[in-house]
């Protein structure tokens, strides 16, 4: 299951279309899981807005609460942010087809006036800064935005009229190489929620690809680090098996924040490599960062296998990155 702290493509999503919306002058209401019992099938922190046209974005369930979300803020839209409980009562089961007995509680907030505009515009400088943010919602009063790096902050926090909703930004990774292991890291990792890009410098290497899906960045794998991969949510895995420019992007990384560095390799080429890296004045403790032979420790030989073990290394590392306390 995707972390619910995770601000993901779907938050992204509904975020543009209510900052759309209150830009066109719109009122819009946010609808924001804070707590499930029992089964659901949308995790906590999930979004749906609806403007007061009709028009909506995002989902708190399979769509059994969607048409009454949608004719409740149509008709009769609160004007103060309140909490909604669905599947108290059998009858409220069997009208909305809540799976297994389950039950969400809703906050329900309007986002009509300066304020929620400012606030919403604020939301979305953050999350194009890749800062970790928190919304604090009063049932009395106004959101309002915190930023840290509370990395063990529960998705939502509910403390009487207070609701906390803690975000994180996407895991990306930088893969260093264009070749038949990358492609395979490339579809398994952005199947399982990272933020992929391919970095492929090399002309002849760039001119054979043969996957379109998968565009190349043809920047240089230091200038990509620096620009966008420098932020503890982001990784870097040499994957070239050319040291001209493996060893650029790990120079450039391992002196970072990144929650994972990596490079393909056997254990006689990751010494070499380690030795190299030393030689080039990498100091010690960031040469310590480097998983060399990456992936984890299964009789991997083909292309998709090597794949398999490092993306199932890449997402034990972020639940560890998302569980790790905060640093001080």
């Amino acid at each position: 299951m995707a972390d619910d702290r995770v601000l993901n493509a779907a938050h992204r999503s509904v975020l543009a279309n209510v900052a759309a919306w209150l830009a066109a002058g719109e009122s819009v209401w946010l609808c924001t899981i804070v707590e499930t019992w029992g089964s659901s099938p949308r995790p906590i922190g999930s979004w749906l807005a609806v403007s007061e046209s009709g028009r909506w974005s995002g989902s708190v369930s399979g769509g059994c609460l969607e048409e009454d979300l949608l004719r409740r803020t149509a008709s009769d839209g609160p004007a103060q942010p309140v909490l909604i409980d669905y599947g108290i009562t059998d009858d409220d089961r069997d009208q909305f087809q809540l799976p297994c007995g389950g039950r969400i509680r809703l906050l329900v907030e309007p986002l009509q006036s300066a304020a929620a505009r400012a606030h919403i515009n604020a939301l979305s400088e953050s999350v194009g800064r890749r800062e970790p943010v928190t919304r604090r919602v009063s049932l009395q009063g106004q959101p309002e935005l915190t930023h840290g790096n509370d990395r063990m902050a529960a998705a939502v926090r509910v403390q009487g009229d207070l609701i906390e909703h803690t975000l994180q930004p996407e895991c990306r990774l930088l893969l260093i190489g264009a070749g038949e292991v990358a492609r395979y890291v490339a579809e398994f990792a952005s199947a399982a929620d990272f933020e992929v890009t391919l970095c492929e410098p090399r002309d002849a290497f760039a001119r054979g690809w043969g996957h379109a899906h998968l565009p190349l960045d043809r920047r240089l794998p230091d200038d990509l680090i620096a620009e966008s991969f420098s932020d503890a949510w982001s990784g870097v895995l040499a994957l070239a098996h050319d040291p001209r420019i493996d060893d650029m992007g790990l120079l450039a990384a391992l002196t970072g924040p990144g929650f994972y560095i990596g490079a393909m390799g056997s254990v006689r080429t990751s010494a070499a490599r380690r030795d190299r890296l030393a030689s080039l004045g990498l100091p010690e403790d960031a040469l310590g960062r480097l998983r060399a032979p990456i992936g984890v420790d299964i009789p991997s030989k083909t292309p998709a296998e090597i794949a398999i073990s490092v993306v199932a290394d890449l997402i034990a590392a972020r639940h560890h990155l998302r569980a790790a306390p905060p640093s001080l």
